[in-house]
């Protein structure tokens, strides 16, 4: 007999109960092993361009990858979220701490007086953020499909990356026609590469 298929819901409440419940010394050492890897990955070494994430809930903490690639000499580039019109508007930083602010979502974002905005076909990789994700490279999101809709609009060379700590890699993510996939995603453990 086959298992019945979590929902979407279903899956977002189980990795939120499963972090709550990690100690937090345990989700900064996976969070600092992700980030090594990252900061090793070739495609992002290569990269000059990099477009981060600042962190919602539930999704791999970002703000020491954002501050350390500066050290690396990188373009950074974060999203700015225009919450009534559902749109993302990616912006060039050059200071982790004074170019953002809290916006709509709740979460650090460029501030628009500040920081110049970037052509998507500029970016060298996208680094995205997820709540979970399987092997094939199915993402779930917050639900709000901000990702899902630029995803699809980067260039074919961008590689589009996820950071999720090994425990938000579940069997399986539901995918709908407007969900969209990632190409790798680097956990505490291993990168996955899309099967």
């Amino acid at each position: 007999m086959e298992e019945p298929q979590l929902t979407k819901n279903d899956i977002r409440a189980n990795i939120f109960a499963m972090l709550d419940a990690m100690p937090p010394e345990t989700k900064t050492e996976k969070t600092r092993l992700i980030s090594e890897k990252l900061f090793e990955f070739a495609n992002y070494v290569e990269a000059k361009i990099v477009l981060l994430y600042i962190n919602a809930p539930g999704e791999v903490d970002s703000r020491l990858i954002v501050e350390k690639s500066f050290n690396f000499n990188k373009i950074v580039v974060l999203p700015g979220f225009d919450a009534t019109r559902h749109t993302m508007r990616l912006m060039k930083i050059d200071h982790h701490r004074a170019d953002l602010k809290i916006g709509s979502r709740g979460i650090l974002e460029p501030i628009r007086s500040r920081c110049r905005a970037v052509p998507r076909d500029r970016i060298d990789i996208a680094i995205v953020p997820a709540i979970a994700l399987d092997e094939k490279g199915s993402r779930l999101g917050t639900g709000e499909g901000y990702y899902d809709r630029l995803i699809p609009k980067l260039p074919m060379t961008t590689r589009k990356v996820a950071l999720a700590l090994e425990e938000q890699i579940v069997p399986h993510v539901i995918m709908e026609s407007h969900d969209k996939h990632v190409d790798i995603i680097i956990t505490d453990k291993r990168v996955i590469y899309k099967i």
